[in-house]
């Protein structure tokens, strides 16, 4: 494992899923797939996420579109929350959500604006 790519990918981790959601996952890792968390740490977050090339709001934008388009909807609830802690708006989820409906169809856009209605009602209580 690369130590400084990891510590990177924690950071940026932490600062778009939060450190308590974090800090959860990896600790409470069974063994079987802690090695698993670790190396999803270094490289998606570390390498993926670690450059400046874009902005983590694009990515955030990015993430949205091609976890519907592969119907990942727990992890799509989940970016949902890091969009918006990257500074997406809720105008902007709303369309990024009119594009996966175009792209990806009627089901996968009723399914997002189903968690996004869900995750806004919760914030705004």
């Amino acid at each position: 494992m690369d130590k400084e790519l990891f510590e990177k990918g924690l950071a940026k981790r932490k600062s778009v899923l939060g450190a308590e959601y974090v800090e959860a996952a990896i600790t409470n890792a069974p063994d079987f797939s802690k090695p698993f968390q670790e190396m999803m740490t270094e490289f998606c977050w570390g390498f993926g996420w670690g450059d400046d090339v874009l902005p983590a709001k694009t990515r955030s934008m990015l993430n949205l579109t091609m976890l519907a388009a592969l119907n990942r909807m727990h992890e799509w609830e989940l970016h949902f929350k890091g969009a918006m802690t990257n500074g997406v708006s809720r105008e902007e989820l709303q369309a990024i959500i009119h594009v996966i409906f175009i792209y990806c169809g009627t089901p996968a856009a009723v399914e997002c604006f189903r968690i996004g209605n869900r995750v806004l009602a919760e914030l705004d209580e």
